[in-house]
């Protein structure tokens, strides 16, 4: 990978790890459901207006739009609000590696590796060890509404994958159209017009800068770079990158709000990025030192 490729790559990784501690602080003012709404809202518009429609049935567009809006952000917008803090959130979000390879095994009938089962079990050391924090950066409902988010991105990714996406950054702005009427419902549902009088009422220029955050560094400009270095250059050599998105979420978190991380929080965080590791990339490993060894 070209050195200014790898470097606008972990720019991309920075943004999306920030990103979390950005939608805290939207949250400050805004419902979850409506900060989620307005973000999905300005992706589709009016982009829609410009960007051709994906080769891809309307059925599947809209279903990605409701299990990627409503269902990962959505539900990862109210676990933030829940107490769950912005870092933790950006680690925990995660495990949808482990959903994806689960899911995939049994939609696709993969076979699930050694080395992947070992990574689960890594990882979920980890999450035992989150739940045991204590400086009040964790809270049980924040951590369950986040994995729900993890697994609601695993079933997105299958679906990616089941129907052959080629054209995915068209694909994510068209999607984008049918997130924000559901969320919006589900704040009125939920808290009638509390929600948007809120908004209304205390919208302020750190609402606004974290939906615009949202809207393009994270989701339009991310998605496009991501993408286009995944056709340029091999998955194989792209996406362990992500890995960086926990790391620069915790400090993001640090940073704008200083949490503390503590031996337990950073145990827990070697254990997750360990399980990853071995999960995404333990056969790899193995096969790298089997060549060199034979090739003394």
């Amino acid at each position: 990978m070209k050195l200014s490729h790898f470097f606008l790559a972990i720019f991309v990784m920075a943004i999306w790890g920030v990103n979390f501690s950005v939608i805290k602080i939207g949250l400050v003012s805004v419902d979850p459901f409506v900060l989620a709404g307005l973000r999905f809202a300005l992706c589709a518009l009016p982009a829609v207006f410009f960007i051709e429609r994906p080769s891809v049935p309307l059925k599947y567009i809209a279903l990605y739009g409701l299990i990627f809006g409503v269902g990962l952000w959505g539900v990862v917008n109210v676990g933030i609000q829940m107490g769950i803090s912005a870092g933790i959130a950006s680690l925990i979000l995660q495990f949808s590696a482990f959903f994806t390879m689960l899911l995939g095994a049994w939609v696709f009938k993969e076979r699930l590796s050694s080395y992947q089962i070992y990574g689960m079990g890594i990882a979920l050391l980890g999450l035992a060890l989150i739940i045991a924090v204590t400086d009040g950066s964790v809270t049980y409902a924040g951590v369950v509404l986040v994995v729900l988010g993890a697994a609601s991105w695993s079933v997105a990714n299958v679906l990616v994958k089941k129907i052959a996406v080629r054209q995915i950054f068209e694909f994510l702005v068209w999607s984008s159209l049918f997130s924000p009427i559901p969320l919006f419902l589900i704040s009125y549902f939920e808290h009638g017009w509390v929600g948007y009088v809120r908004l209304f009422n205390h919208f302020d220029g750190k609402a606004l800068f974290s939906i615009l955050f949202q809207v393009y560094p994270t989701t339009l400009f991310g998605y496009w770079v991501w993408n286009s270095l995944l056709k340029k250059y091999p998955v194989s050599t792209v996406a362990p990158l992500s890995l960086m998105v926990p790391i620069f979420g915790m400090l993001g978190s640090i940073a704008i709000f200083g949490e503390s991380v503590g031996a337990v929080k950073l145990a827990a965080m070697v254990f997750i990025l360990l399980g990853l590791i071995v999960g995404l990339y333990g056969h790899r490993v193995r096969m790298y030192f089997d060549f060199k060894t034979q090739s003394r």
